[in-house]
């Protein structure tokens, strides 16, 4: 019985390639088998991964993990059910804590990362971006001067831009919360479901806060 391979498929180091065009060339070398694909620091969207699954089906490839340093790109691939882990810089390392009390951060990192389930009457709060791996249930709250992204359900309160920062986003697999803020504007949860297989953002526009399809950028 022959051994199953386990292949890793890194994406293109600079923007001068096209990643659509190089990944296909390089799963042209590649026996059917495992791949873990390391996205890097590119910007990916639902849309973008569910074309690179097909890509690699076709090449009999089977994606079990995607690595990334950007945290809307692991809650992309989270939202369509590809296993994600974030790649994270030593001096962003957070030391090991349960989330059972509030947070508040004075450093001003990229990104805030943490996992675990905000709780009733528990808290998150950033400087800068925060990435929470879990969801925020009806009762507590999370909180940054930068974009808010919960790889899960976010059914608490949300506030991003909490300095004043208009160009903030909330992004969540499940953008449910009892009430959005973004810097100073004020909005509630949508009721309806959430569409089905794609990470949802709230970003302001005209100076309301909208809620759609996530999109690769923030």
């Amino acid at each position: 019985m022959s051994k199953i391979r386990t292949h890793t498929v890194t994406f293109p180091l600079t923007r001068q390639e096209d990643w659509k065009e190089t990944i296909p060339r390089k799963l042209l070398d590649l026996q059917p088998g495992l791949v873990i694909l390391d996205c890097l620091d590119w910007f990916l969207n639902c849309t973008d991964f569910q074309k690179i699954q097909i890509l690699f089906n076709q090449a009999g490839l089977t994606i079990i993990l995607i690595q990334s340093s950007i945290p809307e790109t692991i809650v992309s691939a989270s939202a369509i059910g590809l296993p994600a882990t974030l790649k994270i810089a030593s001096n962003e390392k957070e030391s090991k804590k349960s989330l059972g009390q509030n947070f508040h951060i004075n450093e001003n990192p990229s990104v805030l990362f943490k996992k675990g389930t905000l709780r009733s009457g528990e808290s998150l709060e950033a400087e800068g971006d925060v990435l929470l791996l879990g969801d925020v249930n009806p009762g507590a709250k999370i909180s940054a001067g930068g974009n808010v992204m919960v790889w899960g359900r976010l059914r608490g309160v949300a506030h991003a831009g909490k300095t004043g920062n208009t160009n903030a986003k909330i992004v969540a697999l499940q953008l449910r919360p009892l009430q959005l803020r973004i810097a100073q504007a004020i909005a509630r949860g949508p009721q309806e479901k959430p569409l089905e297989g794609f990470a949802e953002e709230a970003l302001i526009e005209s100076g309301q806060i909208v809620i759609k399809p996530a999109k690769a950028h923030i």
